[in-house]
């Protein structure tokens, strides 16, 4: 991979290469863009194959971000920081602290937060060397583990797509299969469980499985067979990339509403699920409750109860993006770009001027 093409053809900002011989650190932060203020996005720590699908990762996912964040109305850019190695055995507090001062570099550019193979005892070390870290635990006046936030955000869009497709919030009797019943599909079942629906779950933990599957009374399925499953939302909540060539005819469901990152093989996938009257709604639409939840650390003390709003808001926010998709025509993934696109061109760079005039101004 040729970085300088790679980074120039997503439009990104800016990209660090991150090293520390001690610790063994290799990390990459992307910066897609700042345009509506610091970039805010995770860090992923998982053993990439190469370092060029380190980067790929990095890129990809700071672009989703920049729209996630956007399209969410935060005053925020988009961002990613990806730690490469094994995390149950690579993951140590030198190593923690270096990329914490890697961060730190940057001077507020990128803001981050917990994400697969991350916890929020590693946002709490790497706070030890930056204050641009959300996610640490309530005592240190942080909000905490994100992932509870985003099944919270992500019921909520569920409800919203019920209301698009139905006529009505109530998922009581709806079946809804759920791929990877990690921290977020975990709670995602518990709370549909509650909701009265109807649940089919699959994970390659087979511990983790049984024990959902057990708390909730769900059915289980594959992990390779699950998007396949008869039923009414299908939530990839797992590792990107479930929607592709092969898997989106096998489909047999009403929609899919979920929180995995990058769900799309490409984005031409979405035309072949409208094609086939599968409403997709995009991912970064429907998972950005915990980044909401964490958007309230940033300037701020947070609040649980205005948190919880906030993303409690993704229900509207779901039914206004389907309603409009419908009416302009086009599938909701064009009207969910469009949508961060447009706060982009009209907010952004507000936050800069704001800086600058108060650099400049003079008191009374």
């Amino acid at each position: 991979m040729k970085v300088f093409e790679a980074t120039a053809e997503g439009g990104h900002e800016q990209v660090l290469f991150a090293m520390d011989a001690d610790s063994g650190l290799r990390a990459i932060i992307a910066i897609h863009s700042t345009a509506l203020g610091p970039a805010l996005g995770g860090t992923r720590f998982y053993p990439y194959p190469s370092e060029e699908d380190a980067l790929a990762d990095a890129l990809r996912l700071s672009r989703a971000m920049t729209r996630k964040n956007a399209a969410a109305g935060l005053d925020l850019g988009g961002g990613k920081g990806v730690i490469l190695g094994d995390p149950r055995t690579a993951k140590g507090e030198r190593l923690l602290r270096a990329y914490g001062r890697a961060i730190d570099s940057l001077g507020g550019r990128y803001i981050t937060a917990e994400d697969v193979g991350t916890t929020q005892a590693d946002m709490e070390m790497i706070a030890r060397e930056t204050a641009f870290v959300t996610g640490t635990g309530q005592d240190a006046g942080g909000s905490g583990d994100p992932s509870p936030a985003t099944a919270r955000g992500l019921l909520a869009a569920m409800r919203g797509v019920a209301r698009f497709l139905w006529g009505a919030p109530a998922l009581a009797g709806r079946h809804v299969a759920i791929q990877g019943v990690g921290k977020v599909g975990g709670g995602l079942a518990r709370l549909l469980a509650e909701a009265g629906a109807r649940l089919t779950i699959a994970d390659v933990n087979e511990t983790a499985l049984r024990a959902v599957a057990t708390e909730v009374g769900a059915e289980v399925a594959g992990a390779g067979a699950i998007h396949a499953t008869a039923c009414d939302l299908f939530a990839p909540c797992a590792l990107g990339g479930a929607l592709t060539a092969q898997t989106v005819p096998e489909l047999r469901c009403g929609a899919v509403v979920g929180s995995a990152n990058n769900q799309l093989a490409d984005d031409a996938i979405a035309v072949d699920l409208a094609e086939r009257q599968v409403l997709y709604v995009p991912d970064f639409i429907v998972n950005a409750g915990g980044v909401v939840n964490i958007s309230e650390e940033v300037g701020q003390e947070y609040r649980a109860e205005r948190a919880d709003r906030r993303v409690d808001r993704l229900e509207a926010t779901t039914l206004d993006l389907l309603e409009r998709s419908r009416a302009r025509g086009v599938t909701p993934l064009v009207e969910a770009i469009d949508r961060a696109e447009r706060r982009i061109r009209s907010a952004g760079g507000l936050r800069l001027q704001e800086r600058s005039r108060s650099r400049t101004a003079k008191p009374i």
